[in-house]
């Protein structure tokens, strides 16, 4: 009794051991097998038979696992064995005999298993299955990410640097093979830090900038993105790198043109005003810093008879010429048109300021050969010293434009230092500039008309316009508002102010009196020059025979066609046109082929002290020769003695005006005058 007893025990006790057994396996997350020493199924948990849901209905204790291998094969559950369905059996049966190691499996349901299989010391062998297929999809993900990604990438080791692996990318990007890469560490690529260095690229880098070497040599600047992970079980890091070479080119170049002339590479006005501000900073009041200004005389000219191409290139001769006379130092920019300015931050003294000035003059007053012409221009140059002239950027450039602006008034090809008058000089020009604005609104100009005397008869032929400006602190020349007129644009109203008021004025002489309107240049490049003659011929209503226009050398100097179609025009009206001061700019021949006409006045300076002066003398007679030949009226003006007046009555002028007849009168004593009742010229031949 008692052994049958101790039997149904330990029968009881195996029951519940396999109980606890089976219930252990249930909960483990992976697939479970036992088999025999022949392959035949002993146990095995529910997750086995859902790894397996193909076969599951034959596993049964006893079964052949080839059996049922056989089965799946035949269903369609193993799709690696396609096609070689015995091959792919045995294969699977020899794993399975040698039940030693791991080997990978995949189902048609698309599972990834690890098998791992080991005998026991009875010769059992007990299977497990682990579904890596979330571990696969991650290792395909990672695969495209990094293999097919077209930014260069890179898995290096956090500690040793070693390139552990790298993306098709950065083998195209480097130039390296694969194999030479995966030899190499990431720092051998390295050019901004000692070949031996490790960067450590476990931290969450965003941008870090590197620069690279190429296999070839060529240098690149990177940025890098880094992101730590564990590659086959090392610490590592994924590197993302991404070209930043060509941007920077871009960026630099930008940043280039930002400070720089687009046709000359000179420093522009920003550059050059923060180099004066560096250099003011710098110096902090102590020593001398030099600013010159440079403005190209005749460069208009120039430029609108050669055409533009003509006057770039001309630019960027002088800008090179400008560079080769500074020193190492020195700030050579090119502010805008035909301006330009040097920066010396270290000037001893003004003779040496002096001394750069009359160098650059004769640098860029030599001729210049373009495109077969030989081109010539001038320079003035105004020149500021600070402190002295100024303490800060805005004051010397100031102080200097102001030089400047005075050496071109001192007629050009010059250079001016700056003087404290010349801001008391600048502030009555905008003072002038604000009360002919308001002497122009309320027609407080004068018009006064000096007379033209026909030498020959004694009689007044003409009157020539002159403007005046009665100011309150006394009279201004014309000689100064007339320039303030053309640099504000006031000559446009003032000269069609002048020009109708002329006409007005004539109305009222005889039918055989002329007047004569001089012209501004700005004239002909602003509105409708001839509109404005018809206009005030008709509200005057005089005939266009009783006008003359004088201009001066420097418009024909111009020679556009829409300045000669403009002149045509009004001479076909009937408008006589005059030549004003000729001989004192650039007279020219070709001037009279290009246009014919009306009369030549010559100018005072050959006029005075005539009897004097045989070179004057000679210049008056060749002029009144070619008058005579090309049927152009001469006029003399600046007559102020009794023996000039001789000298050119000998020499067979036929019309004068000057002091010695009468002064400009204002419009109210012109009456008096064409009566002989008020100042009036001598007979004439009295002189003689």
């Amino acid at each position: 009794m008692a052994a049958q007893q101790r039997a149904e025990l330990a029968i009881q006790q195996a029951e519940r051991a396999e109980g606890r057994l089976r219930a252990a396996l249930e909960i483990l997350p992976q697939g479970i097998v036992f088999l025999d020493a022949e392959g035949r199924y002993i146990l095995w948990n529910k997750k086995y038979e859902e790894l397996y849901s193909g076969t599951a209905d034959l596993f049964r204790t006893g079964e052949r696992l080839e059996d049922t291998l056989r089965v799946g094969v035949t269903r369609g559950n193993y799709p690696e064995a396609v096609g070689r369905e015995e091959a792919w059996i045995a294969e699977r049966m020899l794993h399975l005999s040698s039940a030693s190691g791991r080997h990978e499996q995949r189902t048609s349901e698309g599972r990834h298993l690890l098998i791992e299989e080991r005998r026991t010391p009875e010769g059992d062998i007990i299977g497990l299955r682990i579904d890596v297929t979330e571990m696969k999809q991650r290792e395909e993900s990672f695969r495209l990410l990094f293999q097919a990604n077209p930014v260069p990438m890179f898995v290096h080791h956090l500690e040793t640097d070693a390139i552990l692996a790298a993306n098709e990318a950065a083998v195209a990007h480097y130039g390296y093979a694969e194999t030479s890469l995966l030899k190499m560490r990431l720092g051998d690529l390295r050019t901004d830090a000692p070949s031996h260095a490790v960067r450590r690229y476990s931290a969450d880098l965003q941008g870090a900038p590197e620069h690279h070497c190429k296999a070839s040599g060529e240098p690149i600047t990177v940025c890098i993105y880094a992101r730590a992970l564990t590659y086959d079980g090392q610490p590592a890091a994924l590197v993302s790198v991404v070209d930043v070479t060509e941007r920077e080119r871009v960026e630099s170049r930008i940043a280039h043109m930002a400070h720089h002339d687009a046709l000359t590479d000179l420093p522009n006005r920003v550059l050059f005003r923060e180099r004066i501000e560096y250099e003011l900073r710098r110096r902090a009041g102590t020593g001398l810093t030099a600013v010159f200004c440079l403005d190209l005389d005749n460069f208009k000219a120039v430029n609108d008879a050669l055409g533009h191409p003509t006057g770039d290139k001309l630019l960027q001769q002088v800008s090179q010429r400008l560079l080769n006379e500074v020193c190492k130092g020195d700030t050579v920019a090119r502010l805008g048109g035909d301006e330009f300015a040097v920066l010396r931050p270290d000037m001893p003294d003004a003779a040496t300021a002096a001394a750069l000035a009359t160098r650059l003059i004769q640098a860029i007053g030599a001729p210049y050969e373009i495109d077969d012409h030989t081109v010539s221009v001038g320079l003035s140059i105004g020149i500021a010293l600070g402190p002295p002239d100024g303490a800060t950027c805005e004051a010397l450039v100031k102080s200097a434009d102001l030089a400047l602006y005075r050496a071109k008034t001192d007629g050009r090809g010059t250079f001016c230092f700056f003087e404290p008058e010349m801001d008391a000089r600048l502030q009555r020009r905008r003072r002038l500039e604000l009360d002919l604005r308001a002497a122009l609104a309320a027609e407080a100009i004068e018009v006064h008309y000096q007379p033209l005397l026909n030498l020959r008869t004694g009689a007044i032929s003409g009157f020539e316009a002159l403007v005046r400006w009665p100011h309150a602190e006394g009279d201004v020349s014309p000689g100064e508002f007339i320039p303030i007129a053309e640099e504000s644009g006031l000559i446009y109203a003032l000269g069609t102010y002048v020009l109708r008021r002329a006409c007005r004025d004539a109305s009222q002489w005889p039918s055989d009196v002329k007047v004569a309107v001089n012209l501004s240049a700005l004239q002909f490049r602003h509105g409708d020059l001839v509109a404005t003659v018809q206009s005030a011929l008709a509200a005057a209503g005089i005939s266009p025979q009783r006008l003359d226009l004088e201009i001066t050398e420097a418009l024909v100097l111009d020679r556009s066609e829409r300045v000669l179609n403009t002149l045509r025009t009004l001479r076909g009206m009937g408008i006589g046109i005059s030549m004003d001061d000729f001989g004192t700019g650039y007279s020219s021949l070709s001037y009279l082929r290009s246009f014919p006409f009306d009369k030549i006045k010559i100018d005072r300076s050959f006029v005075t002290n005539l009897n004097e002066n045989t070179d004057s003398q000679a210049i008056v007679r060749a002029i009144l020769s070619l008058g005579n030949s090309l049927g152009i009226a001469i006029t003399a003006e600046g007559v102020e003695t009794e023996l000039d007046l001789a000298c050119l009555q000998a020499e067979g002028c036929l019309e004068a005006q000057g002091f010695l007849f009468a002064k400009a009168q204002p419009a109210s004593a012109v009456a008096a005058m064409l009566l002989g009742e008020g100042e009036a010229p001598p007979r004439a031949g009295s002189a003689a």
